[in-house]
């Protein structure tokens, strides 16, 4: 390709670290039908004949079934995906094949693969966060009234269902549904047709491949365009957040699988024995799913590292923006069909989460509460005097509900008998009517209304 200005080819290391063939050869696809949207916009404009167009066509079809048909040859001399194919597409069609490359570049060439690769994944993305969510609202159905305790610190704190829990995560992914939706719109300008930086001297109709790529107009500055990767960064960036997601709920598996709680099992085919304890069951899935996190996150900072001192336009250091794209592409894809399969297999322990709420007074809010309402004490009295009546129940080894009423009314006269209707857990869980809250009603409600994102 340089023998015009070269003398000497390039050294063995100087293949090594220059071929990106080997991982960029992935964007075949995308690099074909980008090349046969500029066949089709130069033989509209008359810079191809008919013909010529045809011929360029039809060797592209066939370049692209040689390579899913494992018979295309793949040679690392010619460094990357878009000489690779256009070296074949020479052999094929002899030079006329060399007139694809007229008016473009490989630097608007590679922009417009990575930019169609890019789009692709966020669709599969937000495909998979769909299924996920799907899952999520099954078994949120299923347990509205499936008490537990709900953590803060990972301390007891209050009683809410399962269901209630599992639906702070259904949100959490509708969240992340909607950050990849952005993102595909925000990378929906075609850098097509910028060339090497400056534009091209051709009569090129850029909204044509645009509009047959399927991008919404063409980029509108040449020099951004080849130097841009904020694409590749917002992907990574929706994907970091999203992994961080998995990696929360994931977290929660272990802990609620592991013994101490058994508020959950985990299905047994997401999990390993080990090689000396014959009866563990450990949830390897999860904890893979946890780790798999920072892989994500390293490949954020990668390209953002790659990215932060790069003159305009095009330098070769943003070769480096491809492999660990498909690191964290692949790794987010596998992350989402592990847990969307985790959450639907769970067996849930509803009678270890409910006996869990017998430890850390977590009905002792809805007696301060009861204070302000019952007794028109200022909340922040109430819950002095609830402190003081949750201290005695410790010392004592009672639950709240089995404090004397007498004791109580030591610390508060105005404690009345009817204090312990609010003091169970099923009171306190039915009592959160507030929008959003932890109520079984409320809970079905915002399932019901659960928008198709």
């Amino acid at each position: 390709m340089w023998g015009g200005r070269f003398d000497l080819p390039p050294a063995a290391l100087m293949q090594e670290i220059n071929a990106s063939l080997p991982y960029d050869r992935r964007l075949y696809s995308q690099d074909i039908r980008g090349s046969q949207a500029h066949a089709a916009m130069l033989a509209k404009q008359g810079i191809l004949t008919a013909e010529e167009e045809k011929k360029i066509q039809e060797g592209l079809s066939l370049i692209l079934k040689e390579i899913e048909d494992g018979r295309f040859e793949f040679r690392r001399e010619l460094e990357d995906i878009h000489m690779a194919v256009e070296a074949r597409l020479k052999e094929l069609i002899g030079d006329v094949g060399g007139k694809l490359h007229t008016a473009r570049s490989r630097n608007d060439q590679v922009a417009v693969d990575m930019k169609l690769f890019v789009r692709e994944e966020c669709e599969k993305a937000i495909f998979l966060l769909k299924d996920l969510r799907r899952v999520l609202k099954k078994r949120a159905a299923e347990n509205v009234e499936t008490i537990m305790p709900g953590f803060t610190h990972l301390q007891v704190a209050q009683p809410i269902s399962f269901g209630f829990y599992l639906h702070a995560y259904y949100e959490m992914f509708g969240r992340d549904i909607k950050r990849f939706k952005n993102a595909f719109d925000v990378m929906g300008e075609c850098p097509l047709g910028a060339a090497a930086l400056a534009g091209t001297p051709y009569n090129m109709d850029r909204f044509f491949t645009a509009e047959k790529l399927g991008f919404g107009t063409p980029t509108k500055n040449a020099f951004d365009s080849v130097s841009d990767r904020d694409f590749v960064l917002e992907y990574l960036s929706c994907a970091s957040i999203c992994a961080m997601h998995l990696s929360r709920l994931a977290e929660e598996m272990v802990v609620f699988s592991s013994q101490p709680f058994g508020f959950v099992k985990m299905p047994q085919e997401y999990t390993s024995g080990s090689s000396i304890m014959p009866q563990k069951c450990n949830p390897d899935a999860a904890e893979l799913l946890r780790a798999k996190t920072g892989r994500i996150y390293g490949s954020l900072m990668t390209l953002l590292t790659v990215m932060k001192g790069l003159p305009l336009a095009y330098s070769k250091d943003m070769q480096e923006d491809k492999e660990c794209l498909f690191d964290a592409c692949d790794t987010l894809v596998l992350g989402l069909k592990v847990m969307t399969a985790m959450i639907d297999g769970l067996t849930i322990r509803a009678d270890n989460m409910r006996k869990a709420l017998e430890n850390g007074f977590p009905t002792a809010t809805d007696l301060a509460d009861w204070l302000v309402k019952k007794a028109g004490i200022p909340f922040r009295q109430a819950h002095h005097m609830t402190g003081q009546i949750v201290k005695f129940a410790e010392q004592n080894d009672l639950r709240l509900a089995d404090v004397p009423l007498t004791e109580m009314q030591k610390i508060c006269p105005q404690i009345t008998q009817d204090v312990y209707a609010v003091l169970s857990a099923e009171a306190s869980l039915n009592a959160r009517q507030s929008y959003g809250g932890t109520a079984p009603d409320q809970l079905r409600d915002r399932l019901a209304e659960t928008e198709e994102l």
